[in-house]
């Protein structure tokens, strides 16, 4: 995620310096203007306005603190490391201003929705540099505590998954009707594509277009009433995000 999101921040007037003590995995995968070191003496008397902490959650306490004194006055710490929290990651760095970030999949393509959440000490100003960040590689929406947070990531976070496996899930019934996998998978993903396309633009409800859709005893009705013509479905998404939700709040 973090050379995901990479991609897009180098659109902005920032330097990054990348420490990574694998080079030879990261050698290939990192823009050239992008600074590379295999560790962090190497650039133990530079200072930084943003330290971006895009590692294993297990990994927090052990190396987040040689980074503590790192910071010019005024910086902050980025934090896309899922499952930790602000007082963790605020006692892992000296209590340094924190800023979560949750971004999903989808930004790897400038396409993402991330949830950002800053701890008390942080300043309009970095709190406006990081939302210029996350917007660079797609929507952000800054939530007021790390409930909230979590919630956003049982939507927004995991969404994508829920959304590959739909996809996957009408795209097989497509074969069933006698399509090859290939036409099931283009016509599924080019109707979700056009539908979704169209609810953004549209003024009608998502419950308007699709009773604009629905004619009374069409073949779309006799479709809708076994998706979910006893709310099954409904029931199956509250169940979802449900479930997401109490996950990431046990890894807190």
């Amino acid at each position: 995620m973090g050379r995901a999101l990479l991609s897009g921040w180098l659109s902005g007037d920032e330097s990054f310096t990348i420490v990574d003590p694998r080079l030879d995995r990261a050698t290939d995968t990192i823009p050239g203007e992008v600074a590379l070191v295999s560790d962090r003496e190497k650039i133990a008397g530079q200072r930084f306005d943003v330290i971006v902490a895009a590692i294993k959650p297990q990994m927090i306490d052990t190396v987040l603190p040689n980074y503590s004194g790192m910071f010019t006055p005024g910086g902050y710490l980025l934090s896309i490391a899922a499952g930790c929290s602000i007082e963790r990651l605020r006692a892992a760095m000296n209590g340094i201003p924190v800023i979560r970030v949750m971004p999903n999949m989808p930004a790897a393509i400038g396409k993402g929705v991330s949830g950002i959440c800053a701890s008390k000490n942080v300043g309009g100003e970095q709190l406006d540099h990081a939302r210029s960040m996350m917007e660079r590689v797609g929507t952000a929406m800054v939530v007021g505590n790390e409930d909230e947070l979590d919630r956003l990531t049982a939507i927004a976070g995991s969404g994508p998954g829920y959304v590959f496996e739909i996809a996957r899930s009408f795209a097989q019934a497509a074969t069933g009707l006698g399509f090859s996998e290939e036409e099931g998978i283009a016509m599924v993903l080019n109707t979700m594509r056009g539908a979704i396309e169209m609810a953004q633009q549209s003024p009608l409800s998502l419950e308007e277009l699709r009773n604009s859709v629905t004619s009374k005893n069409g073949t779309t009705e006799a479709g809708l009433n076994s998706l979910n013509g006893s709310n099954d479905l409904d029931q199956l998404f509250t169940n979802t995000l449900k479930s997401a939700y109490e996950r990431a709040v046990s890894l807190r």
